[in-house]
């Protein structure tokens, strides 16, 4: 661009105050704040999830570049940015480790409290993308048996190390939710979990969904709790956040406010993702590598004379309990719990001491600094 550019970003992103100052007029507004008057007079926009870019946004706006700090992108009209020449990019994989560091948590939970091996459970894996293919690796690092599903890309890619819905239905233990949400095309995913998907299932699973509320039809799910065709539900993404249903989360094993993919290192990375996409788009080299999130508190993790080395490892970088807990308290403050959520630390910030030579080689291949 010629002149410089004006652009609105989210407040609540974090480590970009300050990056693009040098190189455009920015104001930072909050998710609520964000509407079509806001953006007006903007040449970018800078967003998350909570604002739902279409026409009643855009269409008093000259915006022409959108930039979405998050992986997901059902928030944005893209045919309608199509046809008003708005370009827009998202940031695939960029809070992938920490999905996977919140399911391998909450797999550590389920198997403690329902005194279930996690190396005798088949893991079904319903949608492989970033997220989807971290989580296999993990499960796998663990010993467990894994399916993948994946029906866009085992029609690109070839039936081989795909399986069939019907065969996860009948064959895991636990099954994941890691797909986009889709409501047309050839396959859909809204509501890719009803009653029909309910009454397939065969050995009452664990039932986990980090990806989008709206791939769960909570009425069924509720349902197929109570007929025990679901042993336990592990529930990240709701319909109708943030007015969850209350009955829903009495219900879960364990619930929280769609942070799954809150880590500081998922954050940056995306903040990274970008900045330097409007770097390309504005025709500037800005600068990104001082884009990082602070080290943890507390960075060393003892496992000398520990009974559940991996587990205390784990739980010592994230316990979905303490997200779990505050969501039981408060469910009418499950926005602000999002929008100001104490960011985490993934696994390799962490150090760790006194492991096995066997719980060695799982903690390094689960990205841990061994010592």
């Amino acid at each position: 661009m010629t002149t410089i550019p004006y652009i609105i970003a989210d407040n609540k992103i974090p480590y970009l105050k300050g990056v693009l100052e040098p190189y455009a007029r920015i104001d930072y507004l909050s998710p609520d704040r964000i509407d079509a008057d806001a953006v007006r007079d903007a040449d970018i926009l800078l967003i998350r999830t909570r604002t739902k870019c279409n026409s009643q946004l855009l269409d008093q706006s000259r915006c022409r570049y959108i930039a979405t700090a998050t992986i997901g992108y059902d928030h944005i009209d893209a045919a309608y940015c199509r046809e008003r020449g708005i370009e827009w990019v998202n940031c695939p994989g960029c809070n992938a480790a920490s999905v996977g560091q919140y399911i391998l948590a909450s797999l550590l939970a389920w198997s403690k409290s329902h005194r279930k091996p996690l190396h005798e459970c088949t893991l079904g894996v319903v949608g492989v993308g970033h997220v989807g293919s971290i989580v296999a690796r993990y499960a796998r690092l663990l010993g467990m048996r894994v399916l993948l599903n994946d029906p866009p890309r085992e029609e690109a890619e070839g039936a081989a190390g795909f399986t069939p819905l019907e065969t996860v239905c009948r064959e895991a233990d636990i099954i994941t939710f890691h797909t986009p949400l889709t409501r047309t095309g050839k396959y859909p995913t809204y509501h890719l979990a009803d009653t029909r998907f309910f009454d397939a299932l065969s050995r009452s699973p664990l039932l986990i969904n980090t990806a989008r509320g709206e791939i769960v039809e909570t009425e069924a799910l509720k349902q197929a709790l109570k007929q025990k065709q679901v042993a336990a539900v592990v529930l990240d993404c709701w319909e109708n956040e943030p007015r969850i249903d209350r009955e829903l989360l009495e219900q879960a094993f364990i619930a929280t406010p769609h942070i799954a993919g809150y880590s500081a290192d998922g954050k940056s990375t995306a903040t990274r993702m970008i900045v330097e996409a409007v770097s390309r788009w504005i025709g500037c080299n800005i600068p990104t590598q001082h884009i990082a999130p602070p080290a943890p508190a507390q960075p060393h993790i003892d496992l000398a004379g520990i009974p559940t080395p991996l587990q205390k490892a784990v739980w010592d970088t994230y316990n979905p309990f303490d997200d779990d807990l505050r969501l039981r308290k408060s469910p009418e403050t499950f926005e602000m719990q999002r929008g100001l959520y104490p960011l985490r630390r993934e696994f390799g910030a962490y150090h760790v001491a006194g492991a096995s030579t066997t719980d060695r080689i799982i903690l390094e291949k689960l990205g841990f600094c061994i010592e």
